[in-house]
């Protein structure tokens, strides 16, 4: 039997994609993952994120990822689709590409009721589920479907969630590597927090060259165009 942990990478960035990605590992088998150090990625360093992600690939009995971009969460939010429902899309159809004897599904929850976003992926799913923490009838029940947990901070509870954090991250670095090898600029980590990342977005906007390539929803957006980016920082 094979359970499975979900997680994002990404979904707070002004610039490049939001990573989803599934993590499945056969039952019994998660002390692997602890025992190598797999743990939330945002308490790794880069280094030791890339090491555990070559480990992981080698333990799971599946690994999958989806790359959101910009310009699908710049279309969605503009449609007023919600950044939650547009992961729990992308989650739905990554989900439904893994393969069978899934018992369980661990997912981090983006939503403010944890349970809420599980039940989403449920009526997103073609896989027959049933969210913890939700009242299921006698007749999905009797089916024995997948486990689906939905919770807060499952990236910290769930060795086989905190997997799939760690592939989501290095996947997203490698993704924003590639960017600043193809606009020959550098962008950081593509977090509002980040000085580099905002000082290249404000020097290069009126330019063109994050075209594709920027959040331009974020109320960050707003801020960049002062002119003293000592300014957007000290607020």
């Amino acid at each position: 039997m094979i359970i499975c942990g979900g997680d994002e990478a990404g979904r707070g960035a002004l610039v490049g994609p939001l990573v989803i990605s599934i993590v499945a590992i056969t039952k019994g088998y998660e002390h692997r993952l602890s025992r190598i150090g797999v743990r939330d990625s945002k308490l790794l360093s880069p280094k030791h994120r890339y090491e555990l992600f070559n480990s992981i690939t080698k333990i799971a009995a599946e690994v999958k990822t989806g790359i959101i971009s910009p310009a699908e969460i710049n279309e969605a939010m503009q449609k007023g689709i919600s950044l939650n429902e547009l992961e729990a899309v992308h989650f739905a159809r990554l989900f439904d590409s893994m393969g069978s004897d899934i018992k369980s599904f661990y997912i981090d929850s983006p939503d403010v009721i944890a349970e809420r976003f599980g039940v989403r992926l449920k009526m997103l799913s073609s896989k027959r589920t049933r969210v913890v923490g939700i009242k299921s009838s006698r007749e999905e029940l009797k089916d024995k479907p997948i486990k689906l947990v939905a919770e807060h901070k499952a990236d910290v509870r769930y060795p086989v969630v905190s997997a799939a954090s760690i592939i989501a991250k290095v996947t997203r670095d490698e993704e924003i590597r590639k960017l600043e090898k193809k606009l020959k600029i550098k962008i950081g980590s593509g977090y509002p927090s980040d000085f580099t990342t905002i000082d290249a977005v404000r020097r290069h906007l009126s330019t063109g060259k994050f075209d594709g390539n920027l959040r331009l929803h974020w109320k960050t957006m707003e801020n960049i165009k002062q002119t003293k980016i000592t300014n957007f920082f000290s607020n």
